[in-house]
């Protein structure tokens, strides 16, 4: 641990107030990928209970045998889940769809069962989504390490 005098250890908390929304917000960038990615990846394929999300109601014969993919549950053509998307909105992520069959199936309707995508997706991923932004903070507070863009540019404003 490196010795602090007052100017050092005022100049470290400056840059720590500089650097911790930027990783937080980086955290919550990653965090909410990876459940983007796994609501996306649940479509199509039965999944089981998850938290208080119960386990996908097979398909009726008779819709399967409507559907152009067989037996491939909130898979058709594929728009809905292209609809999942990130919103990074100050200290919340939000991962969700605009498209309105997601709401009904994500809760259900009186003739369809609910077939939770995002919630499950959330709760499969909760303590991996824990890490990424324990790491994040973590790598940010106790090792000095500056979140970057995309495009790689770190952000550092140098205190005198």
């Amino acid at each position: 641990m490196a010795d602090f005098t007052l100017d050092s250890m005022a100049a470290f908390l400056t840059e720590l107030a500089i650097a911790m929304p930027m990783a937080h917000h980086t955290a919550l960038e990653k965090a909410a990928a990876v459940v983007e990615a796994e609501a996306k990846a649940e479509i199509g394929h039965y999944q089981g209970a998850a938290g208080p999300f119960a386990a996908w109601a097979p398909l009726r014969p008779e819709t399967i045998a409507q559907k152009a993919n067989g037996d491939t549950p909130l898979l058709e053509t594929g728009d809905m889940r292209d609809s999942i998307g990130t919103i990074i909105a100050g200290d919340e992520a939000h991962v969700g769809s605009n498209d309105d069959k997601a709401v009904w199936q994500e809760l259900g309707t009186v003739k369809i069962p609910a077939r939770s995508f995002l919630g499950g997706a959330a709760v499969r991923k909760s303590e991996e989504v824990k890490e990424i932004i324990g790491r994040t903070m973590h790598a940010t507070l106790i090792k000095g390490e500056q979140p970057q863009y995309a495009n790689g540019a770190a952000v550092s404003i140098p205190i005198p």
